[in-house]
């Protein structure tokens, strides 16, 4: 084994070692997943999801290629690690990865 000295990047978490103290983020990865999903020039809004949003399984059609979806949801899954503000919106709209539809799409965006 070999000491490669502190950790500062891994498996998409920021490292930062102050004293005592470790502190977590995941800016960078955040970052890479705006540009991947093409969402960089995105604004930010206070409240991930509005309060009454319903999403219907039945309604709409189906995403033609739904694989891009659920990379999408599963990236946002691993972000809720630091960020467990948006949890509640990003796993309501996971009840829907069997069959996703555009307006998924849109309120993922």
């Amino acid at each position: 084994m070999k000491d490669l000295g502190d950790v500062h990047y891994l498996l998409g978490l920021q490292i930062t070692r102050t004293g005592i103290t470790l502190t977590i983020t995941q800016t960078r990865y955040l970052l890479s997943l705006l540009h991947k999903f093409g969402l960089a020039g995105a604004k930010p809004v206070a409240n991930p999801i509005a309060s009454g949003t319903s999403l219907s399984a039945t309604n709409d059609t189906l995403l033609s290629d739904p694989m891009p979806f659920r990379q999408l949801m599963g990236s946002l899954q691993y972000l809720t690690l630091t960020r467990p503000g948006i949890s509640y919106a990003v796993h309501h709209v996971c009840q829907y990865m069997h069959a996703p539809r555009e307006p998924y799409l849109i309120a993922v965006k």
